[in-house]
């Protein structure tokens, strides 16, 4: 049941941080890890994919050192789901969190 609720927040974390600049899964994968979340690539880049299929991030591949990398950032239909989102979580931390 945790595993649902923490995917929620990952992709919402995915999406903050495609807003504020490119992101690449490595990358990506090491702040989630920072944020306490043990990840696989296994688990990170279907989250991507999916982000990208259904139009929340848009995806353009560099070449860097030789390798190709993928680089993901935030369309504006995913700047308007975090911009939702973002209200959600007010209210929630506000009822869960301040409600005393």
């Amino acid at each position: 049941m945790m595993k649902d609720f923490f995917a929620g927040f990952i992709r919402i974390h995915i999406l903050y941080h495609a807003s504020k600049e490119p992101i690449y899964g490595i990358e990506i994968l090491e702040e989630l890890r920072r944020h306490g979340y043990n990840l696989s690539p296994g688990t990170l880049y279907p989250a991507l994919h999916r982000l990208e299929s259904d139009g929340y991030l848009f995806m353009e591949a560099r070449l860097v050192n030789g390798k190709v990398r993928k680089y993901y950032a935030i369309t504006a239909r995913g700047m308007q789901v975090l911009e939702e989102a973002r209200s959600k979580i007010r209210e929630l931390v506000d009822e869960v969190l301040l409600d005393t």
